[in-house]
């Protein structure tokens, strides 16, 4: 797989080649188990009291074993009771239930998948409408997304994204009106790996200028300068940080790098044409990334369970909010406000304390090693 752009470094998760003549490796790293989140709140019944030897025999054995009601007390004995993910403490690892109640949701590292037999699997249109996915989505999402993209919204989308030029990874940007450029289409899959997503930061749809948009929400690429929203949340950090020095460029790839997932509900666009391509399936494409998310993001953070046991959503704006409103506020940290758009940004954005509020609740579900240091940012100049 080739590096996305800007200067940021593959997480050996998400390193191993993706090409049709190499086989992609299902394990993200060697962790197995998953865990569950449901009390086991079922008593026993018991039984009337035995009036015959037998049945007295039976009750004692009952009791002995610790299964049955009390001959002292008469009242009926529980089961251990097991911790839920999103609760602060260590998930219980039990078969593969879901941190969620799901039933049968596999350890995410245990998921096998090979590329090659994938891109067999597909039909000749699919691996021609899916190229792109195959040979630049990260492995880590690729392979728990792989049926969704087969599903006939998302071959509609790429079919209309062929119309528009976005035919393969090797596309040239300057010969296209679509932003971005179709290899950057997917860099937030390859700069956070799945398992290690720690804070989900939602934007609505990419840049539209020449050169700006590099498949990161938010970012721009170096020598770009930065967009006004993006000045806001670094006035904001500054805010919250006192130590924070605003970098004078707007590239985010070191949030990226660090468990940040920065993903646009829309991931193109027409150039000069804001929200031109919304309402073509990104949307259920997106909804999708953050289930996926909800699954299972953190697993390898901190005691890697393989599932999910939940991450900071920053929505920011109405759009970003209706994206995350089904979400368990129990076990994510989900924190709204205003967009930090200069439209928007004093109706509640500045002074909301995001950024302390998500490492603290990082810090409190994974350790002091579960922030994110949102003062490094790369050069300064």
């Amino acid at each position: 797989m080739t590096t996305p752009s800007g200067n940021g470094v593959l997480s050996l998760e998400d390193s191993a080649p993706q090409s049709p003549q190499a086989p992609v490796a299902s394990n993200d790293e060697n962790t197995v188990g998953t865990s569950f989140d449901r009390d086991e709140k079922a008593k026993l019944n018991a039984d009337p009291s035995p009036s015959t030897t037998t049945g007295k025999r039976q009750r004692t054995l009952l009791d002995m074993l610790g299964s049955g009601p009390s001959q002292s007390t008469g009242t009926t004995s529980k089961k251990p009771k097991l911790t839920a993910p999103g609760s602060g403490d260590k998930p219980t690892v039990i078969g593969t239930q879901s941190s969620g109640g799901s039933p049968n949701l596999q350890a995410l590292n245990s998921i096998p998948f090979s590329l090659n037999e994938y891109i067999d699997s597909l039909t000749d249109d699919q691996k021609r409408l899916l190229k792109l996915e195959c040979e630049t989505m990260g492995k880590s999402w690729l392979k728990v997304l792989k049926d969704e993209i087969k599903k006939p919204y998302f071959i509609t989308l790429k079919q209309f994204l062929w119309k528009e030029g976005v035919c393969g990874p090797d596309d040239s940007a300057e010969n296209l009106n679509i932003y971005p450029a179709p290899r950057n289409i997917y860099s937030w899959s390859n700069y956070t790996p799945l398992g290690k997503v720690r804070v989900v930061m939602i934007g609505q749809d990419p840049y539209h200028g020449p050169g700006q948009a590099h498949g990161l929400c938010f970012s721009v690429p170096l020598g770009v300068p930065a967009p006004p929203s993006l000045k806001n949340i670094y006035s904001e950090i500054k805010a919250e940080y006192e130590d924070f020095v605003p970098p004078k460029h707007g590239n985010l790839t070191a949030w990226a790098e660090a468990g940040v997932l920065m993903l646009n509900t829309c991931l193109t666009v027409r150039a000069h044409s804001a929200g031109s391509h919304q309402g073509k399936g990104w949307e259920q494409f997106t909804d999708r990334v953050i289930e996926t998310v909800d699954r299972y993001g953190g697993a390898n953070l901190g005691e890697k369970t393989g599932v999910g046991r939940g991450v900071v959503f920053l929505a920011w704006g109405a759009w970003a909010a209706k994206r995350v409103a089904k979400l368990s506020k129990t076990k994510h940290l989900i924190l709204s406000s205003a967009h930090p758009s200069p439209l928007s940004a004093r109706k509640g954005f500045f002074g909301n304390g995001h950024f302390r509020k998500a490492n603290d609740w990082l810090e409190a579900r994974y350790g002091p090693d579960g922030q994110v240091d949102w003062c490094r940012l790369g050069p300064i100049t």
